[in-house]
């Protein structure tokens, strides 16, 4: 049976990870209270971040921002968008 969480970012009870993400404090955070189904949306969030601002994600900088970005995604008033972004039409 699949381990439920009530997720912070869609506050319903959904399927969680199957582990946590990080090996730290906050990796436990996200593990106990955040769905695979927000974990999905945070990963397509993050992958415009990276092209948004052509973050290198092997900076410590860069690292430092995605994390503050992936709290703010899934436990504040979420992540902004960069003021030049403009969505993908299909």
């Amino acid at each position: 049976m699949a381990r439920m969480v009530m997720c912070a970012r869609f506050k319903e009870e959904l399927e969680g990870l199957d582990e946590p993400p990080f090996d730290s404090d906050f990796g436990q955070k996200i593990y106990a209270n955040v769905s695979k189904k927000a974990w999905a949306g945070w990963l397509e969030h993050q992958k415009m971040l990276l092209n948004e601002y052509r973050l290198q994600p092997w900076t410590r900088e860069a690292q430092e921002f995605l994390v503050e970005q992936m709290d703010q995604y899934f436990f504040g008033e979420g992540s902004a968008l960069p003021k030049e972004y403009v969505p993908p039409s299909h």
